[in-house]
């Protein structure tokens, strides 16, 4: 069996732009296994949000391979590519992606509620879900009602109860002091613990040295570096 959960085979991407063609990544090649915390660095506009959109299959590569679970993003239907982003793969972006309407509950629930199951059911697992993150005392709070590293606690509870094999996180503490970023990063620690596969984008080099490896975007290129 492929210990690899994901593999990128020769893929290049690049954009247009009204001064011309912008190229983002040059015949790029890596392999991650299951159970891999990984940080992804760079400078700004480098790729790192282009590679997580193409790994998400939200975007797609000019030419190249991206195999996931030994699937071919190239072979899947649109079908295909939505049953995967729902029970396999979960995003952690910088502004979380919480519903405004939904309570926090209510937004750790909504991966269940959309596979069909019972929403009192649903609201049950993600209160179980909130006490394991320490936001008991936020259950019916909305997000405008929370700190932003509770929304952020919020959004990786939601890829828990998700149960995905593959969490993605696009700056998930940008936005966060010290503290909060250092206790937002525990629960992907926590989450590693549990033999999910984690890659996050970041400019913190701090958290960056706690992952794994380091996957370093320059100049088109992509390269692995161990801490």
């Amino acid at each position: 069996m492929n210990k690899n959960i994901l593999e990128i085979i020769n893929v290049n991407k690049s954009y247009k732009h009204k001064n011309g063609e912008v190229k983002i990544f040059s015949n790029i090649s890596l392999s991650i296994k299951k159970g891999e915390l990984i940080a992804l660095v760079g400078p700004s506009g480098s790729g790192k949000s282009s590679l997580l959109n193409m790994i998400s299959f939200l975007d797609v590569p000019d030419s190249g391979e991206i195999i996931f679970q030994d699937k071919k993003l190239s072979g899947l239907s649109e079908h295909d590519k939505n049953y995967l982003r729902i029970n396999k793969i979960s995003l952690v972006f910088q502004n979380n992606n919480l519903l405004n309407d939904f309570t926090a509950e209510e937004n750790v629930a909504l991966p269940l509620i959309i596979k069909n199951e019972k929403k009192d059911k649903a609201i049950k697992h993600a209160q179980k879900i909130l006490k394991e993150f320490n936001l008991s005392n936020r259950n019916l709070h909305f997000p405008d009602e929370l700190s932003g590293g509770e929304q952020q606690r919020v959004a990786i509870a939601r890829c828990l109860i998700a149960g995905t094999d593959l969490i993605l996180a696009d700056e998930p503490t940008g936005n966060l002091d010290y503290n909060t970023s250092q206790e937002v990063f525990s629960y992907f620690l926590k989450l590693k613990k549990l033999n999910k596969t984690i890659i996050f984008a970041t400019h913190n080099r701090e958290l960056a040295n706690k992952a794994d490896y380091k996957l370093s975007i320059s100049n088109c290129d992509i390269k692995r570096t161990d801490v």
